[in-house]
């Protein structure tokens, strides 16, 4: 087992079994804003009876969740307990106060490793993101999840490590980190009862080097089903995981194969294997409208960070891409 305190530049991360357990010290002591679900707060009560206010996030876009928050929300330590969208929800609050965010993550999201977040609605656009300043980082919540949902949760951390090593602006520190990042994740389904420790790990290194590389092609295409399908985050990324890999490997034919080295397999065949386990395989199996995918390739062809898997991907490749998934 893994256990180790990591001192990166102006940020504290805490990892390992047990981890949880020293939270409200790490986090400063009592008194911080906590913004959590009320499944996730029941996962660390003790966290949650020593704040000085909780909020609880529901469902619905990151903007337009915290711009409802912003007037309600106080405090000069927001700490977020739960998955990716209650982590950005607090980011982007925090950004728009000017105050630290904190982050004890229950899912494998990656997001308390990054300052990738949108901004509360109605927010200056250039107001400066922000990453939590303390991380908390526990397996023991942020792998435990069902497996099926483990296993989308962890193809979307997957995707931040292949689009790490698939940036013009890389280097090897990032390739270093994302190939272990994905090892750690693909090596984790290979047996009967995923390696949770693994998966937690291998999240947390695939968040620290998209925070490093930002987001290219695959995560485009999945955000825009997300915002624009409906679809789940985790399920989003699982089906389409199998096919951005091969939009990247004619783009970056040697990281691609050094990620294959990495995993000990094809990096498709790696992320169909764990979709099934998710149980997402099509888009047509998760009740997509064809008739809506020409919009999301619109609105995904638009997006800036395309720029950052070139050669950029026009609106037919985003197409084919969505319609080979469906």
């Amino acid at each position: 087992m893994t256990s180790f305190t990591w001192r990166d530049g102006d940020r504290l991360i805490r990892f390992g079994r047990g981890a949880v357990e020293e939270a409200v010290e790490l986090l400063g002591g009592p008194g911080f804003t906590l913004l959590s679900t009320e499944r996730a707060a029941t996962a660390a009560p003790h966290v949650a009876t020593v704040a000085a206010q909780v909020h609880h996030v529901g469902s619905g876009p990151v903007p337009d969740l915290a711009g409802g928050l912003l007037g309600t929300v106080r405090g000069d330590r927001l700490v977020a307990l739960g998955g990716g969208r209650v982590i950005d929800v607090t980011k982007a609050l925090a950004a728009a106060g000017g105050v630290r965010a904190m982050a004890i993550p229950t899912t494998l999201s990656g997001a308390e490793m990054t300052r990738s977040h949108r901004l509360p609605e109605g927010a200056d656009p250039a107001t400066p993101r922000v990453r939590p300043s303390v991380v908390v980082n526990d397996p023991a919540l942020s792998a435990s999840q069902p497996v099926a949902e483990l296993a989308a949760s962890a193809l979307n951390a997957l995707g931040h490590a292949a689009e790490a090593m698939c940036v013009p602006h890389g280097n090897p520190v990032i390739h270093l980190v994302a190939g272990e990042s994905a090892r750690l994740l693909a090596v984790a389904f290979k047996r009967a009862e995923p390696n949770r420790e693994a998966l937690a790990l291998g999240a947390l290194l695939g968040g620290y080097a998209l925070d490093a590389s930002g987001m290219g092609l695959h995560h485009v295409l999945a955000q825009t089903l997300v915002r624009r399908a409906g679809v789940g985050h985790g399920q989003a990324n699982a089906v389409m995981l199998p096919h951005t890999l091969g939009a990247l490997a004619w783009r970056f034919q040697t990281q691609l194969d050094a990620l294959a080295a990495a995993l000990g397999e094809d990096p498709a065949d790696a992320a169909a294997r764990v979709a099934a386990i998710a149980g997402a395989t099509t888009l047509g199996e998760l009740g997509v409208d064809a008739a809506v995918l020409p919009s999301c390739a619109d609105e995904a062809a638009a997006r800036a960070e395309l720029d950052n898997t070139p050669p950029r991907a026009d609106r037919a490749e985003i197409l084919a891409l969505y319609e080979h998934a469906y």
